[in-house]
């Protein structure tokens, strides 16, 4: 599927802005005429209504003109920031999180968008809107209608700084793929394999570093919520990370002075929030980042709370040094580490400090890269993907394939080249089959590798080890004797299901586990990257 059709489909029916969104580089602002308002009437729950308002150009509109909502249903108050699209108009967007007939007020220092009100209906969601992600079960998540989600990302950092081609394209691989969130940066890239220019930059200005950091871009801004809005279509979060040491200087975006950085993240929130597959990522490896002390990080963890009507998930991810996630404004954990999911022991280790959902961002890469952090083979990815889902926390992907061209999936998009992304298409039905609450370590304390839901659901995995039987035990924390199970054989990099013949009866073994009554084991093949899977029979 290509040219419109493909757009057709990825903007289909229900997305209320889509014809905003199409892939038109140099959208101009919205018309309307002076003293005119738009909104429409109707939207959908957690859909974006948009509200739009003619003002003045003159001066500086960024930083001059005060501009927010009030949206009211019965007892429920929001109130909503407002920004400037260009060309004198103002534009105020809202996420609705129940049906039901809202009413808005503006305020702002300027008269002619001051006390503008009107009403509009929200109806229920539709196909696929499940509403934003949230923290479920300490540490797990679920979308807002109670639907459980799986985390599977994959990391694309500069993807839309790459030309419409490029970025259709990649839009085209992830709606074949397992991903249900991708980790993109806001600011362009200057590294090695991404060291092009942009077509758009965030601030008007000259291109390397003349910027005028008191005026934003809309274009630049428009195009970045038309591919956040088209991953929304595709069922894909936007994991939004705000800062990185990418820049070395080159144009400055990484060692802004303090008030540039806040009133960009004030900005920024006030223009994506209002989309519900937006997380907060503060930054990718913050610690490079050596113009930006502690305390500017909790400023910007505490900018992005406050400015956020609806606490969109938040977090920040490491290089060498670990951020404090215990801290209140952290929602879940981003890590960055090329050992913790080599074995799901130490993967654990991170939810029993943290007691918050734990994302494995970035285990290395699979590629063939010279750097240690981008050569991993694909059977070491699955495995680090499996790992981290047996410790009862999540991880992500990426590729660094060498590329004639330097497109590299990590930095630019485009297609994936490795054999990881089908055996993680074959985890992510296994773990959506499994337990909806997520799963979580069995026996911990032991070398024990089963996570699930006590006395109902197992899943073991056996990594590198090549073993040809396992006895059947389960830790005997919520089972009984005379409870049945049946148990299938999961070949991870095969990608096969084999049902065990018979049914497993439990009879306890000493004070820690219970086996089959007749002593029963599972035989394997003697193949590396085997899993068991036990579940218990009504």
């Amino acid at each position: 599927m290509t040219g419109l059709n493909f757009w057709r489909k990825v903007c289909g029916a229900g997305l209320l802005l889509c014809a905003f969104f199409m892939p038109v580089r140099q959208a101009a602002a919205t018309p309307v005429p002076d003293g005119m308002v738009q909104a429409p009437a109707s939207v959908e729950q957690w859909g974006s209504i948009e509200i739009t308002l003619a003002g003045s150009s003159q001066g500086n509109p960024f930083t001059e003109v005060e501009l927010s909502a009030r949206f009211r249903q019965g007892e429920k108050v929001l109130d909503v920031a407002g920004f400037y699209d260009g060309e004198g108009i103002y534009k105020i967007r809202f996420m609705p999180e129940s049906t039901g007939i809202w009413q808005y007020t503006t305020s702002s220092n300027q008269a002619a968008l001051r006390g503008q009100s009107g009403s509009f209906t929200v109806t229920a969601p539709a196909a696929g809107n499940h509403g934003p992600v949230k923290v479920r079960n300490t540490f797990h998540f679920a979308y807002a209608d109670g639907q459980a989600y799986h985390q599977l990302g994959t990391t694309s950092y500069a993807w839309i700084h790459q030309g419409d081609a490029l970025e259709e394209q990649t839009l085209r691989t992830l709606a074949t793929s397992p991903f249900n969130k991708l980790r993109m940066t806001v600011f362009p890239k200057h590294y090695e394999w991404s060291k092009n220019e942009p077509q758009l930059y965030p601030f008007e200005g000259t291109p390397p570093a003349q910027w005028d950091l008191t005026r934003f871009n809309p274009a630049f801004f428009r195009h970045l919520e038309q591919r956040i809005s088209q991953l929304r279509t595709l069922g894909i979060e936007a994991d939004i990370i705000l800062f990185h040491p990418y820049d070395k200087g080159h144009w400055g975006f990484d060692r802004m002075a303090a008030a540039a950085d806040d009133r960009y993240l004030r900005y920024v929130v006030a223009r994506l929030s209002a989309f519900r597959n937006v997380w907060w990522s503060m930054a990718n490896e913050f610690d490079f980042m050596t113009a930006k002390t502690p305390a500017d990080w909790d400023r910007y963890f505490q900018i992005v709370q406050a400015n956020d009507p609806y606490q969109h998930l938040r977090s920040i991810h490491n290089g060498s040094i670990l951020y404090n996630h215990t801290l209140p404004w952290v929602t879940h954990v981003s890590i960055q580490s090329g050992s913790a999911t080599e074995d799901f022991e130490r993967a654990v280790i991170y939810r029993d400090v943290y007691r918050k959902p734990v994302i494995f961002d970035e285990v290395k890469y699979e590629g063939n890269l010279p750097q240690r952090w981008g050569r991993l083979s694909a059977e070491e990815m699955v495995l680090r993907f499996w790992h981290g889902s047996i410790a009862g926390t999540y991880v992500g992907h990426s590729e660094s394939y060498l590329d004639p061209e330097d497109i590299i999936w990590w930095a630019k998009g485009g297609v994936f080249h490795g054999q990881s992304v089908p055996r993680l298409t074959f985890l992510r039905k296994i773990l959506e089959d499994g337990p909806a609450d997520g799963l979580e370590p069995i026996d911990k304390w032991q070398d024990y590798p089963f996570a699930g839901k006590r006395g109902q659901y197992y899943l073991g995995y056996f990594g590198n080890d090549p073993r040809t039987n396992w006895r059947f035990e389960l830790a005997k924390a919520g089972l009984a004797e005379g409870m049945k199970f049946r148990v299938d054989v999961i070949d991870t990099w095969n990608m096969s299901i084999t049902p065990v013949p018979g049914l497993f009866e439990l009879k306890k073994q000493d004070n820690y586990l219970f086996a089959d009554k007749d002593g029963r084991s599972v035989s394997l093949p003697g193949r590396p990257y085997m899993a068991v899977r036990i579940v218990k029979l009504p």
